[in-house]
């Protein structure tokens, strides 16, 4: 016979078996160095908030006026200013840094557009989890005034380099690079805006590398998916 209309399930309502959540693997918490304008750490809040599997956890910069860290606080990422000038000398600072960096137990530290030489102390406290972008083709143009000195030589190509931090300036191994044709009507900043372009692409895909345990250093050597980086990508 039929069940007593008690027992009926009602209309519209159907068992359904509750599966268990799936726990989503853990973003890489990423740490953001900046000293000016944040259009680096722009492209990388903008791949956060796209998906990619990252999170920047927290942003610091050496200068109290870098216009970078309004765009952390638009989106809502915790920042600290660890102001270099206020430090009687660089190990202080560097120690100082570190500490700030640390305090947001990051994963990744990324440095985009951090004006500042690190201690070899300070660098070998994050090695091999601390990324730059530098706007040249490594090694070349190492240093400051990159686009102005590759239109001084009269190089046919420039662009910028992401590379793994190591005790010496701009001179850890690369990861990454991306090219620039330098045009014949080129002046410093035009070819500085169509690199950084190529920047805002090349920054957020090596990071996301990282995030996806793809890219590593052990030693001297980058390895990426498994395989010795002969040469940058």
């Amino acid at each position: 016979g039929l069940p007593n209309r008690e027992d009926r399930p009602k209309r519209g309502s159907h068992a359904k078996r509750l599966l268990p959540m799936t726990p989503a693997a853990p973003r890489l918490r990423v740490v953001v160095l900046i000293s000016g304008s944040g259009t680096n750490l722009q492209a990388l809040i903008d791949a956060a908030a796209a998906g990619q599997p990252f999170e920047i956890c927290g942003v610091i910069s050496n200068r109290p006026a870098a216009p970078g860290l309004a765009r952390a606080t638009a989106a809502g990422i915790p920042v600290r200013v660890v102001d270099h000038t206020k430090f009687p000398d660089r190990a202080r600072f560097d120690d100082a840094l570190g500490d700030a960096i640390a305090a947001f137990l990051p994963g990744l530290v990324v440095l985009a557009g951090f004006m500042r030489i690190l201690s070899d102390a300070l660098v070998n406290r994050f090695a091999g989890r601390m990324l730059n972008i530098h706007p040249s083709l490594l090694p070349r143009f190492q240093g400051l005034h990159t686009h102005r000195r590759a239109l001084e030589a009269g190089t046919a190509e420039h662009g910028a380099s992401v590379h793994f931090v190591t005790t010496e300036l701009d001179g850890g191994p690369v990861i990454a690079q991306a090219r620039v044709p330098v045009q014949a009507d080129d002046d410093e900043a035009t070819l500085a805006a169509r690199v950084l372009a190529r920047e805002h692409e090349l920054l957020p895909r090596v990071v996301s590398w990282f995030a996806q345990e793809r890219l590593a250093m052990h030693g001297d050597q980058v390895w990426l998916d498994g395989a010795p980086l002969r040469h940058p990508v």
